[in-house]
């Protein structure tokens, strides 16, 4: 029988996939429909320090092996899930990751104080959100703004900080270099991807915004190439995402060097994914008489 078991961060996990942020809500909702047990983790929906009702017009629209999304982090709060939410969520049998973003350094900090001195186990920062002093540019584009954001948590973060890296980024190997000189004690990468959509009877974009997220299997190929040059370019352990619907998808990133996966808009069309790729993990090693993980991991950089 392989083993499935991972240590991310010094945090012990029953295997190496975790439920992304945005698309598993807070776990509750899936303790019926598949073993959460044998996740590695639950990223719960994504929290400012304030609650916020989100984007307003249309939301979701699917594409070809794509969703993109407008939900606008929609959410409760920090305090609000730390009161109510989290008390559930650590009754599922699983690591608990609380994924904090934040219109401002101030709120990143004061989220990352109030979430440290919880019951959770990783804080996973989003910086992919709009700094509103630089006119709306998202703090992980530049690496001089994502390494003074993961900085100023780091100060007063006393869980194990992953930060969860954008895509947009004008050079992801210089992102990924200063998030680790920031602080960081690992990185999650990726982030949706912007898109558009146009609505060709009403003739004009479908969302309020213009442009979205775009994630699903469409994305998969590039998540793969950002994975494997994070891999390249820092010593902390790297969570892979995007577009993972199978187990062998899921090994592809850990041949290319993640430490872990994340799955996302596949549990839409598939409740249970997270259970059914861990599973599908698990025939794979058994099949090539692989009993760890780290027999593969990096394997296809040799």
């Amino acid at each position: 029988m392989s083993d499935l078991r991972v240590k991310l961060c010094g945090v012990e996990m029953a295997g190496p996939v975790v439920a992304a942020s945005g698309t598993f809500g807070f776990g509750g909702e899936y303790a019926d429909i598949c073993d959460l047990s044998c996740l590695g983790g639950i990223s719960g929906k994504g929290l400012t320090l304030h609650g916020q009702p989100g984007n307003q017009g249309e939301r979701l629209w699917e594409t070809p092996a794509g969703l993109i999304n407008s939900i606008g982090l929609q959410n409760p709060g920090v305090q609000h899930f730390i009161d109510v939410e989290l008390p559930e969520m650590k009754k599922l049998g699983t690591t608990v990751w609380a994924n904090l973003g934040g219109h401002s350094i101030e709120e990143y900090v004061q989220g990352a104080e109030m979430l440290s001195a919880s019951d959770v186990d990783i804080i996973e920062l989003n910086i992919s959100c709009p700094n509103v002093k630089a006119g709306g540019m998202a703090y992980g584009v530049k690496a001089e703004s994502a390494s003074e954001v993961v900085s100023k948590v780091r100060s007063v973060c006393t869980k194990p900080l992953i930060v969860k890296l954008s895509p947009q980024a004008e050079d992801m190997v210089a992102m990924c270099k200063a998030v680790e000189a920031a602080g960081a004690d690992g990185i999650s990468l990726i982030n949706t991807l912007q898109a558009c959509a146009i609505d060709i009877e009403k003739r004009r974009p479908v969302f309020n915004n213009i442009f979205a997220g775009l994630s699903g299997p469409a994305v998969r190929p590039v998540a793969l190439r950002m994975v494997w040059q994070a891999v390249g370019a820092v010593n902390i352990p790297v969570v892979g995402l995007g577009g993972i619907a199978t187990g062998r998808d899921a090994i592809e990133f850990i041949m290319a060097g993640a430490a872990a996966v994340q799955v996302g808009a596949a549990s839409f069309t598939d409740p249970a994914a997270c259970q059914r790729v861990t599973e599908e993990i698990e025939i794979w090693m058994d099949e090539h008489n692989v009993k760890t993980l780290e027999e593969i991991r990096g394997c296809a950089r040799v």
